[in-house]
């Protein structure tokens, strides 16, 4: 009769492993701050340093929220949508978060509206920035302040 095998690793030795590797997990993560020079910087990146134009554009998010890890918001832009005159893109930026360019939305004429729905995180209370691209090459923005409650993007694992 052949002796059964024995596993290479034991149960202990397969759970001390374990508890090591679930420590290396919850190390505290430091979260990066974003300034409103990123912002500006990353506004900059998307319209080459063109002017930014008020009007045409509409941002619909709440101006209080609770809870920053899912807050809604909604973007339209005024625009005949034909093929001579639609938009292009929608860009959607904030000032407080990681990452301060949030969403892209690439549209065209044949869309039919302007209109682009999501919801995203906020790390804070902060400003929010949606502008539009149209096919004339300009920009035209909006901003809405959000106040925050409690934070997404900053929570530290413990």
């Amino acid at each position: 009769m052949n002796a059964p095998m024995r596993p290479a690793v034991s149960r202990r030795g397969f759970l001390a492993g374990s508890g090591a590797a679930a420590m290396i997990t919850v190390l505290p993560v430091t979260a990066a701050h974003a300034t409103p020079e990123t912002l500006d910087a990353a506004i900059r990146e998307v319209t080459g340093g063109k002017k930014l134009n008020a009007g045409k554009v509409a941002l619909d998010i709440p101006p209080l929220v609770e809870n920053g890890n899912a807050v809604p918001m909604k973007v339209s832009v005024e625009s005949p949508m034909s093929a001579k005159d639609h938009v292009k893109a929608i860009h959607v930026f904030n000032e407080k978060n990681p990452q301060p360019h949030v969403l892209n939305a690439y549209i065209g004429p044949r869309a039919g509206k302007a209109i682009v729905q999501a919801h995203i995180k906020l790390a804070d209370s902060q400003r929010v920035v949606a502008i539009a691209e149209l096919s004339d090459g300009t920009f035209w923005s909006t901003s809405a302040e959000v106040i925050v409650t409690i934070a997404a993007c900053t929570e530290e694992v413990t």
